[in-house]
This record gives C-alpha cells, sequence and structure tokens, in this order.
C-alpha cells in the first residue's frame, strides 16, 4: 500500500515549501510504482492561495480525515491566523491515534500552540520567523536546522529545504539509491544535511571576509535584548575600539553603533509582523530603553511607527 501523507495548507502558505515537498515524491512513484499517495487539505474544502496569490484546489477540509497516516502544516507569514479550537482539536486526535505530525515553514507554530511539541521534542521553523517563534514558545527547543525527523514529530524550515527533507524520509524508507536517483532529477548535486546552515553565513550575507568583523557580527546577533557596548563588543573579539570603528567604516561603511541598531530594527519587525506581542514587550525584547525611543527610531528607518507596520491581523487581535 502507498504511504499516504496529507498537507494541510493555510491561506498564504509558501508555495515553494509545498512544491519542493510533493515533488520528490511524484518524482519517487516514476521510479517505483505507488510508494506515496498524497492529498491537499484546507480549512474550509475550498481552493486556498499561496502567499504568490496562485490557488491549489483542495480534495477536503481538514476535519474530513480523522485517519491520516501522516499530515502536513503548511504555512507562511501569519501561520496563526486561522488558527482555531476546531483545527487543534483535530490534530491532537491525530496526535492521539499515532498519526506523524509536521510542520514546513511556520506550520510549526499551529503544533505548537496547539500544545504538540514537548520540551524534548527538536523542531525548526524558517529563520525569518525563529526569533517569533522562541518568544512565542520559550519552553521550546526551535533550532536553526534545514530539518528535524523526530519518531512522530517533522519539521522543516520551508523552500528547497523541504527537498532535503523528503529525500532523507525516502532514504530512510527505501534506501539511499532512490533518494539519489530522485535528487538527480532536480539537479541537486548534493543531499542536504539537516544541520547545514538555513542562512548565508555572515561573510556571504554582508560580503566581508575579515576573521574579527564576521566574529563580532555574530556576537550582536547573539546580544539583541541587552546590547553590548562598543567597548564590549571590542573585548569580545580582542581588538580595541579604535580598531573595530576602523573595521566596520572599511568594511562596511558603517558604524558598528549604527550597524548594532539596524540589526535590532530588523529583528523588532520580524516580531512586529510575526508575533502578537505587545509593542512594549518587542521594545525590550530588542533592547530599547523606551517604547518612545523605539518608535522614533522605527519610524526613521521603516517610514511608519511600529503599530502602523503590524499586519492588519495582529492590530485586530491586540
Amino acid at each position: 500500500m502507498p504511504e499516504d501523507i496529507s498537507f494541510l495548507l493555510l491561506p498564504g502558505f509558501s508555495a515553494i515549501g509545498f512544491m519542493s515537498a510533493v515533488e520528490p515524491l511524484r518524482v519517487a512513484n516514476r521510479f517505483r510504482e505507488n510508494l506515496y499517495r498524497w492529498h491537499i487539505l484546507s480549512v474550509d474544502g475550498a481552493p486556498v492561495a499561496a502567499s504568490n496569490g496562485i490557488s491549489l484546489n483542495a480534495e477536503a477540509a481538514f476535519d474530513a480525515f480523522d485517519h491520516a497516516q501522516t499530515v502536513f502544516i503548511v504555512a507562511g507569514f501569519d501561520p496563526l491566523a486561522c488558527y482555531s479550537r476546531a483545527l487543534a482539536g483535530w490534530l491532537r486526535r491525530l496526535a492521539q491515534s499515532g498519526a506523524t505530525l509536521g510542520g514546513i515553514d511556520t506550520g510549526s507554530f499551529v503544533l505548537a500552540e496547539a500544545g504538540l511539541f514537548s520540551a524534548a521534542d527538536s523542531l525548526t521553523v524558517h529563520w525569518e520567523a525563529l526569533p517569533a517563534f522562541r518568544e512565542r514558545y520559550p519552553a521550546l527547543q526551535a533550532s536553526q536546522e534545514l530539518f528535524e525527523i523526530g519518531a512522530r514529530r517533522i519539521t522543516c524550515a520551508g523552500g528547497t529545504a523541504s527537498i532535503d527533507m523528503m529525500l532523507d524520509l525516502i532514504g530512510r524508507s527505501h534506501g539511499a539509491a532512490l533518494a539519489s536517483a530522485v535528487s538527480e532529477q532536480f539537479v541537486v548535486s548534493r543531499i542536504r544535511q539537516r544541520s547545514d546552515h538555513q542562512r548565508m553565513e555572515i561573510a556571504a550575507r554582508y560580503g566581508v571576509h575579515n576573521r574579527k568583523l564576521i566574529q563580532v557580527i555574530g556576537v550582536m546577533e547573539q546580544h539583541m535584548e541587552e546590547p553590548l557596548a562598543p567597548d564590549a563588543l571590542a573585548q569580545e573579539i580582542g581588538v580595541t575600539r579604535r580598531q573595530l570603528e576602523r573595521l566596520f567604516c572599511s568594511s562596511l561603511k558603517d558604524t558598528p553603533t549604527h550597524f548594532y541598531l539596524q540589526l535590532r530594527l530588523n529583528r523588532a519587525r520580524e516580531l512586529l509582523q510575526q508575533t502578537d506581542m505587545t509593542i512594549t514587550s518587542i521594545c525590550v525584547a530588542c533592547g530599547f530603553e523606551s517604547p518612545s525611543h523605539f518608535s522614533r527610531t522605527y519610524r526613521a528607518k521603516f517610514g511608519a511607527s511600529p503599530r502602523r507596520d503590524r499586519s492588519p491581523v495582529r492590530v485586530a487581535a491586540q
């Protein structure tokens, strides 16, 4: 019998995350007939639009599948917009029956909101939503891995990482040779491991190569809530403050203080648009001394106040 995999697509879901999960199953069936069968579900059984505007027809509403073997929640920028008691109850019933539950891109938010992860579970989420996830579910251990495969929980960062996750699952069930054959069909020269980085390394992201500069940017990214002073940053990498300023000026045409501020403002915007944290809480989480200071600097960078820059769903919820 083919293995049944259901995909619950939430409005605004990541199209590439979903397609990258389905296509390896299709190709696996080309090489070995009837290995997999998949179903597309939506909240109400109606077509559902991805974040790129393309709509896909659903086979049924989620509650029509009470005996699913494996279910992936595929979400996008606002994963909890369609969260409901009925959806949570359905997922919990599936979990109690022994089904495997997964999240693609930000689908992990839905499983976490329904209480379907334990503190011992390894899980991941798209890197852009990772700070928001950690703020909302501090007891859970969210990693930056491409995917995490547990006994009954499977999570993936989305995007093309869905290909790597499915290739790993295919290899576990049907052998590495089949996984490699499927990989070659997508012109993928290497099957990435779960521990590969979701994001580009700092050097590639900012176009810098100085080891000390890469090191200090990493320190900044780890200290958002309690920003370090320039002298402390310099001490962290074993240089003087003046040397630190020269590094930023020569490589990034910026000062350490201004660069650090931009990192914290970008983190604040992620939290504003992806969580329902209060603006005061976000102000604290990103190391701003007061809401008024936060609002001024935020408006100067993004041209809108923090409240105005929230998604309409978040504003309505508050």
